[in-house]
C-alpha cells in the first residue's frame, strides 16, 4: 500500500459537514472512570498532548510532544505534568515528570513526512508512581491489522477539559511501521492511545502521531509499537516494564495545543 505520497496537508478550517464526528465526551464520571489511566500531558505551560500510563510511573506518548517548536529543543522534563483522568479541572492523579525520552531513532522535524511517524514514540517517567484506586496502567498488544476496528481516547483542540472517546474507527492499512486510520484526531491528540478492544479488555496497539488526508478522506497516522516500543524500553532502561501492567476491563479556558502533526505530500 503506497499511501505516503498521497497524504496531503490538512487545513485547520475543515467544513463541519466534511466528516461527521464519531467522538463523544467522557464528561460523565461513570463513563470516564475506566479510562483514567489516559491523561492530559501538559508541556512547559504552553500546550498539551495526550498520554497513557503503561506502568505506575511511566507514560507513553508521541516523541514530538517533548520538543519546543520554536527552539526545536527538548522541553525540560520538570516542566512536563501528567494529569491522569483530567476532567473539568480535576484529575484522578497529577505527577511531574523526572525523565522523558523519545525513541532513539526519532529526529524532531515539524515538517516531517509520514514516514517519521514510524519512531514517533516517547516514554515519560513520573516523579512518583500513580497508585490511586482505579488508575490502572494499560497493557500494550500486537498491532491491529487492516480492516480491524480500534478505539481512541484523547484530549484535543476544543475538547481540552475532558477526554473524548471514538468507540470505533478503522485501520485502512500499514506501511513501514505506520498505521493509517479513519480516527478523528486534532491538535492535542498526539500521543493518544489507540486501543484494540478484546471484548471488554482494552489494550494499546498504537499511539496517535499525526493527521492528514488520503484520497479526500481525513485520516490519522499511528505509530506501531511492535519494534519501536521494545527499542525505546531498552534505551530507557525499562526492560521489565511489562511486569508492572495489568489487563484493563472497561465499560461503557482553551490552552495552546501541540499535536497532532500535519503530514505533507511526498513525505519520505
Amino acid at each position: 500500500m503506497r499511501w505516503a505520497g498521497a497524504l496531503l496537508a490538512l487545513a485547520l478550517a475543515v467544513p463541519a459537514a466534511a466528516q461527521e464526528t464519531r467522538l463523544h465526551s467522557l464528561s460523565n464520571a461513570s463513563e470516564a472512570a475506566p479510562w483514567e489511566a489516559v491523561g492530559r500531558l501538559d508541556i512547559g505551560g504552553k500546550g498539551f498532548c495526550t498520554g497513557s500510563l503503561i506502568a505506575p510511573d511511566l507514560v507513553l506518548t508521541a516523541a514530538h510532544c517533548l520538543y519546543d517548536k520554536a527552539t526545536r529543543q527538548r522541553v525540560d522534563p520538570s516542566r512536563i505534568e501528567f494529569r491522569a483522568g483530567f476532567r473539568h479541572g480535576e484529575s484522578a492523579a497529577t505527577r511531574i515528570a523526572t525523565q522523558a525520552m523519545p525513541h532513539p531513532a526519532y529526529r524532531f522535524d515539524p515538517q516531517a513526512g509520514a514516514a517519521e511517524s514510524r519512531n514517533d514514540l516517547a516514554l515519560v517517567r513520573l516523579a512518583q508512581p500513580i497508585g490511586e484506586a482505579g488508575v490502572i496502567p494499560f497493557e500494550t498488544a500486537p498491532e491491529a491489522g487492516p480492516g480491524e476496528e480500534v478505539s481512541v481516547v484523547s484530549y484535543a483542540l476544543g475538547r481540552a477539559e475532558a477526554p473524548s472517546r471514538e468507540d470505533a474507527c478503522g485501520v485502512l492499512g500499514q506501511e513501514r511501521g505506520v498505521f493509517v486510520l479513519t480516527c478523528d484526531v486534532d491538535h492535542g491528540a498526539s500521543g493518544a492511545p489507540i486501543f484494540r478492544m478484546d471484548g471488554s479488555i482494552a489494550r494499546i496497539v498504537s499511539v496517535v502521531s499525526a493527521k492528514g488526508e488520503l484520497d479526500g478522506q481525513r485520516v490519522a497516522l499511528g505509530t506501531s509499537l511492535t519494534e519501536p516500543l521494545a527499542e525505546l524500553r531498552a534505551a530507557f532502561g525499562a526492560a521489565e516494564l511489562s511486569a508492572s501492567t495489568s489487563a484493563r476491563t472497561v465499560g461503557v479556558g482553551e490552552r495552546a495545543v501541540i499535536g497532532a502533526r500535519f503530514v505533507s505530500a511526498g513525505g519520505s
